[in-house]
């Protein structure tokens, strides 16, 4: 049975050890575990580009470790290769041929991980932890973006020990995204900055933050001509902005919406409100996953302004998600996210990775 093919029969849930018993809610949504998953928090997940046959997932966690599965139609997952960091990992990309995979550290480094040769080799530096790392091909260059704590975003050629460019940002580096020719880094201090890549990386524009709270995940979107045209930004206060770069109605197109709150839709009761921990965006569809520290993932349909679904809730945060290239799994990381500090820390937790079929979930609604 092909449960991530074209053929998808999805009804038969995931390979729970427990069985179905009442007490253990890490997999309410019954998805497939993949197998060997990280020993401690997983920061960040990335699926293989189209160029690779097959698909291969990539985890970074706070065990300092980046990992590799195959992940095969039947849903199985093949443990393939690990790299080690000397500090956790926040962040790993790909390259656009897949051939290599990039990984950023609170080790002030960023690794370059060759899957063939399953060598790995530092090409970058920092002052301060690396929290966001990104492949840019452009028609006349190819690079790696860092983006630090150390506040600055360095570009490098992955063959030389000094970056091809350094530019300033206002403050320290949260997230990122890059859809070529268009990059968006939002900072400390609710700083927002989109740069154009054409030619050479350079600042396109600042924008005043659309939230009021911090800045925790970013993801660029595309338009009906598969060029990217604006960004989802997640905060700590369950609140994502859609924010278009060059909309015709500014104050109509843009918008923000909240998520991953509980209880109290009335005025009368509290509300608990939990930070957006990923936003990803399907990669046929157009419409979106976010994840947050509720433990919860909700699918959205940003053009219809509706909630698509939203899944039961796991035991502990949702810390990280992606989809894989053709839009058909969504993967997602089940582990603490330390948003209510270490004392809500318990060691004894098992961290998970869980494949969900997401071809039919994430189509948008019709329109009326």
């Amino acid at each position: 049975m092909s449960l991530f093919g074209t053929t998808s029969g999805f009804g038969t849930g995931g390979t729970s050890m427990f069985g179905s018993t009442t007490t253990d809610n890490h997999n309410p949504m019954k998805d497939i575990e993949v197998t060997s998953s990280p020993d401690d928090s997983i920061g960040c997940l990335s699926f293989s580009p189209p160029t690779l046959t097959g698909n291969f997932l990539i985890a970074g966690s706070w065990a300092n470790d980046v990992r590799c599965w195959e992940v095969q139609d039947s849903g199985q997952t093949i443990p393939k290769a690990q790299q080690m960091h000397t500090g956790p990992v926040l962040d790993v990309c790909w390259s656009d041929d897949g051939s290599k995979v990039f990984t950023a550290s609170c080790d002030k480094t960023a690794k370059m991980w060759d899957l063939n040769s399953n060598q790995a080799i530092q090409i970058a530096q920092h002052d301060a932890p690396v929290k966001t790392i990104h492949w840019i091909k452009a028609p006349n260059y190819s690079c790696v973006m860092t983006g630090s704590w150390d506040k600055t975003l360095k570009f490098w050629d992955t063959r030389s020990s000094n970056p091809m460019m350094v530019l300033q940002l206002p403050e320290r580096c949260y997230c990122a995204d890059v859809i070529y020719p268009m990059a968006v880094v939002a900072t400390a201090e609710r700083g927002l900055i989109v740069y154009q890549l054409e030619n050479q990386p350079s600042e396109f524009r600042r924008i005043d933050s659309p939230l009021k709270h911090q800045h925790r995940c970013v993801a660029i979107f595309k338009d009906k001509q598969n060029k990217p045209t604006g960004f989802a930004l997640g905060s700590i206060e369950g609140r994502v902005a859609i924010h278009y770069i060059n909309p015709p109605n500014p104050a109509k197109d843009n918008f923000t919406f909240k998520c991953h709150r509980s209880n109290g839709t009335n005025t009368s009761a509290p509300q608990d409100i939990y930070a957006v921990n990923g936003i990803a965006f399907h990669p046929v569809h157009g419409t979106l996953a976010t994840v947050g520290s509720d433990g919860r993932f909700s699918f959205w349909d940003k053009d219809a302004r509706t909630k698509l679904k939203t899944s039961e809730q796991l035991d502990q945060p949702i810390s990280a998600c992606c989809f894989n290239h053709n839009g058909n799994i969504f993967a997602y990381a089940s582990s603490y996210d330390w948003s209510k500090g270490h004392e809500f820390y318990n060691p004894q937790k098992k961290n998970y990775i869980f494949l969900r079929n997401a071809a039919e979930e994430l189509k948008p609604r019709n329109k009326k």
